[in-house]
């Protein structure tokens, strides 16, 4: 059985538990075994952390790093900038003896030290990549019969150089993973665009945020989409909590839930009535 050090985050567990329930509700069926990481802190944001202060970044997102090491054990997480931060923290501190060494004396003040050795993981790029399609497919009890837009965020294929999880501007694996449910990944323009609510845009200039949104759920509803399909929190709060101020009705799912579903989860389990864009079967 495959095992991982499961960093939550913070927006899964504080407004979307059915995220987390659906999560290990689906690794449990296919075979992996989430350990909560215990003191996790907040990842830290890429966006905004990063930007102020790089080396402060990178200490707080090495404290995490440092928790799963402890453990002997690899990061899986479910959120795109969580994934982002961690992934790129412990890749230029694998790459930099150096910085690492600075970083440590950070840590050595909280009576912690990080070797460089965590391995960060997306729970998509895991799902893909070790569970497999075929094995998803055999796992589905409820097969699915929407038609869905899938929503692929930033951090997740970006930086591609290094995380090298799908081709960034033509990707497939959630579309793949979708349609492993029997759901229809339907076709759009723009389909990479961001959500709107990343590197601080959301707090910064909510109207210019908000416009991306727009765009993307114009497309959406162009396309014939009935719910969207995402892998991250983070735009999964930003999709469903500006509809109501819009003319949009699409319900919004992580790639957790829309498994859950097919796998025999019920929307009191889903935790569907935390979701401000009603979620409608």
């Amino acid at each position: 059985m495959a095992k991982y050090a499961f960093f939550l985050g913070c927006i899964a567990p504080l407004r979307y538990p059915g995220i987390e329930k659906s999560t290990r509700e689906v690794c449990a069926a296919l075979g992996i075994e989430l350990v909560d990481l215990q003191d996790a802190s907040c990842c830290p944001a890429p966006g905004v952390i990063r930007a102020f202060n790089k080396k402060t970044w990178l200490a707080a997102a090495a404290r995490n790093l440092a928790l799963a090491e402890q453990q002997g054990l690899p990061i899986v997480t479910i959120c795109n900038g969580c994934y982002g931060s961690l992934f790129d923290a412990a890749y230029e501190l694998a790459e930099d003896p150096e910085l690492l060494a600075e970083v440590n004396k950070i840590l050595k003040e909280i009576g912690m030290e990080y070797k460089g050795t965590t391995k960060v993981h997306h729970f998509a790029e895991v799902l893909y990549n070790e569970v497999g399609v075929e094995k998803i497919k055999n796992s589905i009890t409820k097969p699915l019969d929407y038609q869905v837009a899938a929503f692929y965020g930033c951090h997740f294929l970006k930086p591609s150089a290094i995380k090298q999880v799908d081709n960034p501007e033509n990707p497939h694996i959630l579309d793949d993973l979708i349609e492993a449910t029997g759901a229809k990944s339907m076709p759009r323009k723009q389909k990479m665009l961001c959500c709107g609510a990343g590197g601080g845009l959301k707090a910064a200039f909510g109207d210019v945020a908000k416009k991306f949104t727009e765009t993307n759920l114009e497309n959406m509803q162009a396309s014939g989409a009935q719910f969207i399909i995402d892998v991250c929190p983070f735009c999964h709060l930003q999709f469903d909590g500006v509809q109501k101020d819009m003319d949009f009705n699409i319900p919004v799912l992580h790639l957790s839930q829309l498994l859950g579903l097919a796998m025999g989860m019920d929307e009191k389990q889903l935790a569907f009535s935390t979701h401000i864009t009603p979620v409608k079967l």
